[in-house]
């Protein structure tokens, strides 16, 4: 496996695993119209990563089997809630193909995109798999949720 960061040429294959992975992540905790929807609207999704990729605005890192395909990714990035409590660095996302569960990809793009260090994120209620991820990794709720029009999100710290 390597990890490598996105590059402009990415952003398709990328949007592509972002699709899959939502749809193996959360299958069980959201309505297939949801995923109908992301699918309808890939053209606009590949345009969105492309252009967040180019910003550099977030941190997004790549892991690729030994024969190039994509498996999982993770982006991070300056924390966008204004808690002055919280970690500088928020885990925007991490996601692993469901093929990939317990090879050790997950742990991998989550080491390369923290290093161990302080850090946030959110995570969907419900998401039991994600949940027991990162509470091994260190992360514990601290109490925060957000309505999001997926669900309800809490917020899972890591000091």
């Amino acid at each position: 496996m390597r990890i490598a960061p996105a590059r402009a040429g990415d952003a398709e294959a990328l949007t592509d695993l972002h699709l899959d992975v939502w749809e193996e992540a959360y299958a069980h905790l959201m309505p297939a119209s949801v995923f109908t929807d992301r699918r309808a609207r890939r053209t606009e999704r590949v345009a969105s990563w492309s252009s967040i990729i180019a910003a550099g605005s977030s941190d997004n890192l790549l892991a690729w089997s030994a024969d190039d395909r994509l498996l999982g990714f993770s982006s991070t990035g300056t924390g966008r809630d204004p808690d002055d409590d919280l970690p500088p660095l928020e885990l925007m996302a991490l996601y692993v193909r469901a093929s990939s569960y317990g090879t050790g990809v997950g742990h991998a793009l989550l080491e390369a995109a923290t290093g161990g260090s302080p850090a946030y994120l959110w995570v969907l209620d419900g998401n039991v798999r994600a949940i027991g991820f990162y509470e091994r990794h260190g992360f514990a709720f601290d109490g925060a949720t957000k309505p999001e029009d997926v669900g309800l999100e809490r917020r899972m710290v890591r000091a």
